[in-house]
């Protein structure tokens, strides 16, 4: 009956770390009702503690003991699932690297071959290929200093000397390729032809990642948090000034008991700050790694204590407290919100104009880009320059200068009011817009459209203000292999430089992607 019970257990489990998900998303979206919700959470616990003071000493020990092992099976969970996923890139990189093809390829297209599937976490340090002299033949950041040997390095001898050697998880070391910064390495061997060794695919983990792990865990004041390997290594630490990563817990008893069995929990005085923690452990499937949750057995009991000495005292000061904190971070929440929307308007708009940036620009041409070399369909591109603008701006001044500014990026919005459109200031007194599904005569026309919108426009509501032109280059491209989107963009660069050197206020296109006109600035 045992297994059924299990299953049922970790239905329960995952259904309530489901539930906790959503709770959280929805309290974060609506952050006062994180106020009401702690007002209400702490009535009911404090009906609930009045009316529990009889919890004993061995209900405290064993809750804190599930809630250890809840936290070692997250943590474990987290580490097997990215050491997976890096298996794969690593398996995709031997694969690329074992083919005779891929040494043909370009660099770029090489990389973009072997690097295609290796992750781009954060805690991803690097991904490279090394060859059979310890050498870096590929990787995928193109500065890497190919002089430098890793022939010596653990994960290198390991995979030369033995070829069944599989994943290969490595010992924290300094890394010669980043600048010294700590590192673990996970690697797989790189045959030839023949099955003889040719090299070494490497995953550079960055040691942050195991003390950002542990950091995320509220284990108390005294509790701690390890991820160590199975030979006593240590990689991360809560509290981090300890033990340093690359340490060893060898020697200590408390790591002698872990080395025997596959996860369990006990009771033991720490050999390294002299504390007794209720130790919950477990290892990480498929890897070295050792996973250690341990709180404090004084913390632990210090609330049966306190109920037990000043149950109604403590009870009401825990329930205000918990209602204060709780609408202060709901408080904090909203402005949370509030100040990540302002940001995140302010990161892709210019504010001068209320343009999209430059930012949002490149991001959104990769993406129309990509899109159009699916589809093949033609996409367009404009490049907008206000002709004789330093002239403009010493003559009226800068208030006026951003005025003209203004007046210029509303002719181009209102010219371009497509939702797939993208519109953008370039820089100083260039605009760009990108014209998805557009023909070279739909661009023109479009561009035209926006050169007579700002010539007829009185950017300076003065008599003797002069009127404001721009130059405009089209570019139209229906996506091949090979081309890349900034392409598109230097096509219309250079169409903008030709209209500028053919008298300026008027559209130049590229051949065959439209008609020129030019208009007198003076019109």
């Amino acid at each position: 009956m045992s297994p059924p019970r299990f299953s049922l257990r970790r239905r329960a489990q995952r259904s309530v770390g489901k539930t906790a998900a959503r709770v959280s998303r929805y309290f974060g979206n609506h952050p006062l009702f994180a106020g009401v919700a702690g007002t209400l959470v702490a009535l009911a616990m404090a009906a609930l503690t009045l009316a529990t003071l009889g919890d004993g000493r061995a209900d405290a020990i064993e809750h804190a003991k599930e809630n250890a092992q809840n936290l070692v099976s997250i943590v474990s969970s987290d580490l097997a699932r990215n050491v997976e996923i890096d298996d794969l890139s690593l398996r995709s990189m031997v694969d690329g690297a074992q083919d005779p093809v891929t040494r043909t390829l370009a660099p770029a297209i090489r990389r973009s071959v072997l690097f295609d599937r290796a992750t781009t976490a954060a805690y991803v340090g690097g991904a490279y290929v090394l060859g059979a002299d310890g050498r870096v033949v590929d990787s995928q950041n193109t500065e890497v200093d190919a002089d430098v040997s890793l022939a010596d390095r653990e994960y290198f001898v390991a995979h030369q000397r033995d070829a069944g050697v599989g994943l290969y998880f490595s010992h924290p070391f300094e890394s010669r390729l980043r600048e010294g910064k700590h590192s673990v390495a996970l690697s797989r061997r790189i045959n030839d032809a023949s099955g003889q060794f040719a090299g070494v695919a490497l995953l550079a983990i960055r040691i942050e990642y195991f003390q950002n792990l542990v950091e995320r865990i509220n284990n108390g004041a005294q509790g701690s948090v390890t991820i160590l390997m199975d030979d006593g290594t240590i990689l991360a630490r809560k509290p981090f000034a300890l033990r340093a990563p690359g340490s060893s817990l060898a020697g200590s008893s408390t790591f002698r008991v872990m080395v025997d069995h596959d996860a369990g929990s006990y009771v033991a005085v720490s050999q390294l700050d002299g504390v007794r923690r209720l130790y919950a452990y477990a290892h990480v499937p498929g890897t070295p790694l050792i996973v250690v949750v341990a709180p404090a057995v004084d913390e632990v009991l210090a609330p049966w204590r306190h109920r037990s000495r000043l149950a109604g005292v403590l009870t009401l000061a825990f329930g205000a407290v918990f209602v204060m904190v709780s609408w202060l971070l709901a408080f904090a929440l909203r402005g949370k919100l509030r100040a990540e929307a302002a940001l995140i308007r302010l990161a892709a708009t210019d504010p001068l104009t209320g343009l999209s940036n430059r930012r949002v620009l490149d991001h959104r041409l990769d993406e129309e880009w990509r899109r159009a070399r699916r589809t093949g369909q033609p996409i367009s591109a404009l490049f907008i320059d206000i002709d004789h603008f330093k002239q403009f701006n010493d003559v009226h001044g800068h208030a006026d200068g951003d005025a003209a500014l203004a007046a210029v990026a509303d002719c181009i919005s209102s010219a371009v009011r497509r939702s797939v459109d993208v519109v953008a200031r370039y820089g100083g007194e260039e605009f760009a817009a990108i014209l998805p599904d557009t023909s070279a005569e739909g661009a023109f026309a479009v561009a035209e459209t926006i050169r007579g919108a700002v010539q007829r426009r009185e950017v300076l509501e003065r008599a003797d203000a002069s009127r404001v032109t721009v130059s405009i280059g089209c570019a139209t491209r229906v996506p091949t292999q090979g081309e890349q989107a900034f392409d598109l963009l230097a096509a219309a660069d250079r169409q903008l430089y030709a209209a500028k050197a053919a008298g300026r206020n008027r559209v130049e296109a590229a051949a065959g992607s439209g008609r020129s006109m030019a208009r007198d600035s003076q019109a």
